[in-house]
């Protein structure tokens, strides 16, 4: 595989990607543009038998991408067109993913609750919390007894997005619904955590698992979250 093909505002870089081993890296061949400030892009990854869905989002500090996996070097471009990488954001402690390669590659931060990275942090690293907002642009809430490090992300531009790590999926067979209890730390106290969401007026969601729902989120999310009221 030839290296990256990155185009700058002000330079072209040529960046190769990370070297297939007997570890094989998840690579996504295709963007997905759902708006004009939102994509996504999505690879199966045979060694945990999960489809992995990664976001990005153009802000006026540049794109942000979530939970990523790589990306083809072609499509990668194209993102690249949209702005400059300004960070990488990991939802929780399952989802590392590509996010060291990213925040590398292009010299950016990860930014990720403390609990994502237990042990040494990566170089770049900037801690999260509940409430504060990254680069005053993503809204951070905190969603206990999921994955250790959980938060979900909401950014408020064309109606509103919520972006979410693992407590919400969405694909066959289980449908728009909550991670699965034997995967939570307490799924109880996560369902009670995600109801904060309920605040953020959001027409679309996306996750880091499953395909986004682009219409009546608010209601679908009530309506999930009211189920054991």
């Amino acid at each position: 595989m030839p290296p990256a093909l990155l185009r700058h505002p002000n330079r072209l870089v040529f960046i190769p990607l990370p070297t297939q081993n007997s570890l094989m890296p998840t690579v996504a061949d295709e963007l997905s543009q759902l708006t004009a400030f939102l994509f996504f892009w999505q690879s199966h990854d045979r060694a945990i038998k999960a489809d992995l869905f990664s976001t990005a989002v153009v802000t006026r500090a540049g794109v942000f991408v979530v939970d990523p996996i790589l990306l083809d070097h072609s499509e990668l471009g194209q993102l690249q067109q949209c702005a400059r990488v300004a960070g990488v954001i990991v939802t929780n402690a399952n989802h590392h993913r590509a996010a060291t390669w990213y925040s590398q590659q292009f010299s950016v931060p990860i930014f990720a609750a403390a609990d994502v990275f237990p042990g040494e942090k990566p170089t770049r690293f900037i801690q999260i919390e509940d409430g504060e907002k990254i680069e005053n642009e993503f809204e951070i809430r905190q969603i206990d007894g999921a994955v250790a490090g959980e938060v979900a992300l909401y950014h408020g531009r064309d109606g509103g997005v919520l972006i979410i790590g693992d407590a919400l999926i969405n694909f066959e067979p289980y449908g728009f619904t909550f991670l699965p209890s034997k995967y939570c730390r307490d799924q109880n106290e996560m369902r009670r955590s995600l109801r904060k969401l309920l605040d953020c007026q959001a027409e679309r969601i996306l996750f880091a698992h499953g395909a986004p729902i682009l219409s009546d989120v608010n209601a679908r999310l009530r309506q999930l979250l009211d189920v054991d009221c």
